[in-house]
């Protein structure tokens, strides 16, 4: 599943295209995604301008003339297509290449936005700001990437948690957006075992103690790397520390240590057992 850069890296596509311009038609190919769409999804997103393209955790947010919010979710298989509005008829081999194109939204801009979603568990809803119900943002924790992700913030959530420090990374309630592969990428970053209670980040009597904020600095590290990608590398297309690398040597200088791999929750956890304790 896409993670905060991925989904970052769209919205960083979309807003040159969306911002500033006017539905002009709205096209579903299907009646749902993971949900059914919103009643007259299409009749309500006709006509109104996006004035801003944001991201909440792994969503994406459209702010809408109207006042509404269309909220979009990537899923396991989502994206995004950007292309010149044409009105030609596609060729077999085109047709056959779209068949999971499922929404297309064409704009005043003569650009068209289409949503492509091969395992259909993506996400689109129109929301009101104030409605938690319909996004759920209410119950998302900070951005990793701002001040109010902090080494208190994640030691008060760590507090009399028994659960081990990788999964309570990847409770979305804690910090939003972190997933598992950047999960795993912070904890071998901060030298910290993915088995640790949560109970290690909980502040003592002066404050945060030094896992907490290793962890934060590494968190910030490792998704500030990822989002903005140098000489048109991304993180994922160079190699992770240890997401993916069982059996291989650790990255970590001086260590003799080999990638292992376990399952937590459900979730594959990468790291090393010599660096990470």
């Amino acid at each position: 599943m896409p993670e905060l850069p991925e989904v970052e890296r769209e919205r960083c596509r979309l807003a040159p295209a969306m911002v500033g311009a006017r539905f002009t038609r709205v096209r579903l190919n299907r009646k749902d995604l993971r949900v059914p769409f919103p009643p007259a999804f299409a009749r309500r997103l006709r006509g109104q301008t996006i004035h801003a393209v944001r991201r909440r955790g792994k969503y994406l947010l459209a702010d809408l003339s109207s006042g509404d919010i269309l909220v979009m979710h990537l899923g396991m298989s989502g994206s995004f297509r950007i292309s010149p509005t044409t009105r030609r008829r596609r060729t077999r081999d085109e047709a056959l290449e779209a068949r999971h194109d499922h929404v297309v939204f064409d704009l005043s801009s003569g650009q068209t936005i289409t949503f492509n979603d091969p395992r259909r568990f993506g996400l689109m809803q129109l929301a009101s700001p104030s409605d938690d119900k319909a996004t759920g943002f209410g119950r998302l924790g900070p951005e990793p990437l701002s001040a109010a992700f902090n080494p208190a913030a994640l030691a008060g959530h760590a507090a009399r948690r028994r659960t081990p420090l990788k999964v309570l990374l990847l409770d979305q309630r804690v910090v939003a957006g972190l997933g598992n592969i950047y999960a795993s990428e912070a904890l071998h970053l901060a030298r910290l075992s993915p088995f640790l209670e949560a109970t290690t980040l909980a502040a003592t009597g002066g404050g945060p103690n030094a896992a907490a904020r290793a962890l934060v600095a590494a968190i910030k590290s490792v998704l500030r790397r990822a989002v903005r990608p140098k000489d048109g590398n991304t993180y994922r297309s160079s190699r992770f520390r240890v997401y993916d690398r069982e059996g291989e040597a650790c990255v970590t200088p001086g260590c003799r240590g080999t990638i292992a791999r376990v399952v937590q929750a459900g979730r594959s956890t990468f790291y090393c057992p010599v660096c990470q304790r």
